[in-house]
């Protein structure tokens, strides 16, 4: 109900005062005789006092305050589980009853004054409900639902629902402002069921090798039978095992798969379901290895051991994708096959350039064939001998050492680090770095700035270069074991040393690209439910993206079938989506012509089905009703929900009362200035009308 009131800025006793001015003002206008009539002059006489009074009572400020309420209904929301655990429980017969009896609830509460709204997990305010959501989060469902009423007039939330969630958090041990209402569907009864829960095994594996796969099976309801397992690569089998369940519960099973072909490869895993099993499309899953040819090889090379040795070892022994080899002369000699450069990614020589020119010979015939090469200097580095040997780094005093501690280059831009890196760094303790002024070259990228004391300089600690395509790093510095050590002892982990180099060495031993034409997916893993977005790049002679080209694009899936797709790349555009992939492998070619000659790209992918809703089908209901519980609701099966009606009804819906009040000066108004200008033009008219100027 919209309210009106007049406010004063002075006191309303002026109002008798401006009523008196009117009146005298008329009075001494109109008190002599004048040639019409006395009811034609006391008509004229009424019209000028209340023009007159009116006028002097807008001077003293009087504001009309207006107050507009507006009443917010109480909502209700119905969280429906649209998972695919519901669907696969309850047919489609059963759900039109039920859903016709929560549609019969919400009409009636409506009627009741609520205002009623029904989505699903997602949120989605859809009809039919399709059970098609791959995951369950019932939490997260409610907390979208809070956020969305934020600042409204919400009375409760009621979820309808298994209450199976395997993702996100528990809903029993976060809080709601407001009471949830959850009704259980489905079915509590504990059904006999192999379940493949999971399998375990390394994303990477050598080809050649063998590679473990582990297999574990949750058994329900189940005792004193065999389980048998088989794996299948390419419809073929290639291993097998069984075990009798006896009285446990889970069941492992190992398996030691030939690593032979190159790529991704899948292997099926199934469970052989028992006759009494119900579900089981818990009994199948589908893993993928990338099966590769070989590791990096990463050399060492140093004239004698050096704790900073230990220290880059362990973060190179952390990837399992690279493959430490230490060479110390006349110490631990690596083969001159695994020196060879043609089978070396990266170089690193701690103590390059050493007085006693044991590692000389080597830094250079590996900077003439083009090996990507880190160079670490210490003070057993003879430093006059950098530029000699075409370094380009030379020092005014070479022999001196300064104790200083490393600053990151929040602008290099080769690679990026954790937001918290340089606080972590900042805390090193210092390490030893040739004294005084020295030259670098302008193009060098640094990592690391030295810092003396609290004050940081412009001098560089780490910094990496492009020498004509091959990647050289210099590090000024020797004492870093400090560091993985220092960080261990603050934190129990070496997160920020393991971090920094760890991405150095990756950097470094990686290959430049300098194709002019890139195509490649943007993840490598993809789910059935996500598009598959591949990106392709054209360049011309000076390296710069041009745009138009037409990209042509082949996939070919597990069973040879191919689908091609075409698009014009632009500003902007340089990503094409494909919708709609079955799980597998699928290898990709893209072509596309530059400067007359065709170019292709080739390559693969993996698109993953997730299977987390099939692995539990039995309702809890205990669950539900501990979380209403603890919000202050309470639970129903699904057949009781006209105990929830009344429930509802018996609380008051009380309606949220937002007041709006506006304040606005009377002379402001367009009503007033019509009124004054009546009264003005009537008094004008019946002076002329009667004769009178």
């Amino acid at each position: 109900m919209d309210q009106q009131r007049v406010l004063f800025e002075h006191n309303p006793a002026f109002i008798l005062a401006c009523i008196g001015i009117g009146l005298a003002y008329a009075y001494i206008l109109y008190w002599s005789k004048h040639t019409w009539s006395k009811r034609s002059n006391n008509i004229l006489f009424v019209i000028r006092a209340v023009l007159v009074s009116f006028l002097a009572f807008l001077l003293i400020g009087p504001i009309l305050k207006l107050t507009i309420n507006e009443f917010e209904k109480p909502s209700l929301v119905f969280v429906l589980d649209n998972s695919t655990s519901v669907g696969d429980v309850i047919d489609s017969t059963g759900w039109v009853g039920i859903n016709n009896d929560i549609e019969s609830s919400a009409n009636a509460l409506q009627q009741f004054g609520y205002d009623v709204k029904i989505r699903t997990l997602d949120g989605d305010y859809v009809t039919p409900i399709t059970f098609s959501k791959s995951t369950s989060d019932l939490n997260g469902a409610l907390q979208r639902t809070l956020e969305e009423y934020e600042g409204k007039n919400l009375a409760g939330v009621v979820v309808v629902s298994d209450g199976v969630y395997n993702t996100g958090n528990s809903p029993l041990y976060t809080s709601s402002r407001v009471p949830v209402y959850t009704i259980g569907i489905g079915d509590t009864t504990e059904r006999v069921d192999l379940n493949l829960r999971n399998i375990l095994h390394n994303k990477i594996a050598y080809q050649g090798n063998q590679f473990p796969v582990r297999v574990e099976v949750l058994a329900k309801g189940i005792q004193d039978q065999e389980v048998k397992i088989s794996v299948y690569q390419k419809g073929k089998l290639v291993a097998r095992d069984q075990k009798q369940i006896g009285n446990k519960a889970l069941i492992d099973f190992d398996f030691q798969i030939q690593a032979s072909e190159k790529g991704l490869q899948r292997l099926d895993v199934s469970v052989e379901p028992l006759g009494q099993e119900k579900n089981t499309k818990n009994n199948y899953s589908s893993i993928f290895i990338e099966v590769v040819e070989g590791k990096k090889k990463i050399l060492f090379v140093a004239p004698g051991p050096h704790p900073d040795i230990k220290a880059l070892r362990s973060v190179v022994e952390k990837n399992t994708n690279y493959e430490f080899i230490l060479h110390i002369p006349g110490v631990k000699e690596a083969t001159a096959e695994q020196m060879n450069a043609a089978n070396v990614d990266l170089v690193v020589f701690q103590q390059a350039f050493d007085y006693t020119g044991k590692t000389q010979v080597l830094i250079k015939n590996y900077m003439e064939r083009g090996t990507s090469i880190f160079l670490m200097l210490g003070q057993r580095s003879n430093l006059r001998q950098l530029a000699a040997n075409e370094i380009p780094l030379s020092f005014e005093n070479p022999g001196q050492w300064d104790a200083v501690t490393p600053l990151v280059n929040v602008d290099f831009s080769a690679f990026g680090f954790s937001d918290d890196l340089n606080s972590t760094l900042s805390r090193y303790p210092p390490v030893s770095v040739p004294f005084g002024k020295f030259s670098y070259p302008g193009s060098a990228n640094i990592l690391f700035y030295q810092r003396i004391g609290s004050v940081s300089t412009d001098r560089p600690m780490l910094f990496t270069l492009d020498e004509d395509g091959s990647k050289i790093a210099i590090m000024l510095a020797e004492g870093i074991w400090q560091w993985r050590l220092d960080e261990y002892s603050e934190t129990q982990d070496t997160k920020a040393f393991d971090e920094v180099f760890s991405k150095l060495i990756q950097y470094l031993s990686t290959r430049e690209d300098r194709r002019r034409f890139r195509s490649f997916p943007l993840q490598s893993e993809f789910t059935a439910s996500e598009p598959v977005v591949i990106e392709s790049q054209v360049y011309n002679e000076l390296f710069e993206q041009v745009f138009g080209n037409k990209i042509e694009l082949t996939l070919t899936d597990e069973n040879n079938k191919t689908s091609e797709y075409s698009y014009v790349t632009g500003p902007g555009n340089s990503k094409y989506r494909i919708g709609g992939l079955a799980e597998g492998v699928y290898k990709y070619t893209a072509s596309t012509e530059v400067s007359g000659k065709k170019e292709l790209v080739s390559g693969e992918f993996l698109v993953t089905v997730q299977n987390i809703e099939s692995q539990n089908l039995t309702a809890d209901f205990n669950m539900l009703s501990r979380w209403a519980e603890n919000t202050g609701g309470s639970f129903y099966n699904v057949d009781e929900i006209a105990q929830l009606n009344q429930r509802l009804e018996l609380t008051e819906a009380t309606s949220l009362i937002r007041s709006e009040e506006s304040f606005n000066p009377l002379i402001n108004l367009k009503l007033v200035f019509v009124l004054l200008l009546l009264l003005v033009s009537a008094e004008w008219f019946l002076r002329k009308y009667l004769g009178s100027y």
